[in-house]
C-alpha cells in the first residue's frame, strides 16, 4: 500500500482528497501542523507527496526544496496559481507532475497513479531508508536529521545501513565485520570499534545522542 501526505491548507480540498485516495487503497494524511511539516513527512515516510503552493508561513515551493534535501519522493503540485510561471517554477524546483484546481477527483486519482508507476515500476524505490526520523541517503551516503546533514565514510555508512535495516535486533560484531569486508581496506575488531565511535560522533553533532546501543561482547543495535 503506497503512503501518500497531502499538504493543503484548505481543509476541505485536504478531507476530500483524503477520502477519495483511500478508497483507492492508498494509505493518506494530511498536513496538520504547517511549521512542522518536515516532520511530518519523515514520520509518516510517504512514497507521494501533494503539494499546494498557497501555504500558511512558507509556500509549496519551500516545501518542495526542503523535501528534496532528503529525498527522491514523487511530488504532485496542486494549485490555482496555474500560470506558466508557477508551473514551470514547480517543475523546475523538483515537482513531477501538476494538476490545476479546481480539478476533478478522478483526474488527480489517474495522475496519482501514473506518477506512482513512472517512479516505483520503473526506477526502484526511492532511496533513503528511515528510522526514528534518522534518514540513510543511499545514493549519496549521507545520514540527515531534522533537516541537518552529514556525509559518512564509506564503511560508516555500511555500519549504519546494516543497524537501520535490521532496526529492533542485535547485529552481532562479526556480522558487521563480514559486511564491511566487502570493501579494499582490512576491517578487524578495532577498526569496527574505530567506525562506529567515528559515527557516534558525527550522529551526535546533527543531535543525534546515543542511537547505537552497545550490547557487550555481541554487538550493537538501534532501537
Amino acid at each position: 500500500m503506497y503512503r501518500i501526505f497531502i499538504v493543503e491548507d484548505d481543509m476541505t480540498i485536504a478531507k476530500a482528497l483524503t477520502d477519495h485516495l483511500r478508497k483507492w487503497d492508498y494509505e493518506v494524511r494530511y498536513a496538520a501542523d504547517f511549521k512542522n511539516i518536515i516532520e511530518e513527512f519523515i514520520k509518516f515516510d510517504p512514497q507521494l507527496v501533494i503539494l499546494d503552493i498557497m501555504l500558511p508561513l512558507f509556500n509549496g515551493f519551500y516545501w518542495c526544496q526542503e523535501i528534496r534535501k532528503i529525498s527522491k519522493v514523487p511530488i504532485v503540485f496542486l494549485s490555482s496559481a496555474n500560470d506558466n510561471m508557477n508551473i514551470v517554477m514547480a517543475m523546475n524546483m523538483g515537482g513531477d507532475e501538476f494538476i490545476e484546481k479546481p480539478f476533478d477527483l478522478n483526474v488527480v486519482t489517474a495522475k496519482v497513479q501514473a506518477v506512482l508507476r513512472w517512479a516505483y515500476s520503473f526506477h526502484g524505490a526511492v532511496e533513503v531508508i528511515e528510522c526514528g526520523g534518522i534518514v540513510l541517503k543511499l545514493d549519496t551516503a549521507a545520514v540527515n536529521y531534522k533537516g541537518k546533514e552529514k556525509e559518512l565514510t564509506k564503511n560508516e555508512f555500511r555500519v549504519l545501513k546494516l543497524l537501520m535495516e535490521n532496526a529492533g535486533r542485535i547485529v552481532s560484531r562479526d556480522e558487521i565485520i563480514e559486511k564491511l569486508w566487502e570493501s579494499d581496506e582490512f576491517i578487524d575488531d578495532n577498526t569496527l570499534t574505530v567506525n562506529v565511535t567515528r559515527l557516534r560522533r558525527k550522529l551526535d553533532s546533527l543531535g543525534i545522542a546515543d542511537v547505537i546501543k552497545t550490547k557487550k561482547g555481541i554487538g550493537y543495535f538501534i532501537e
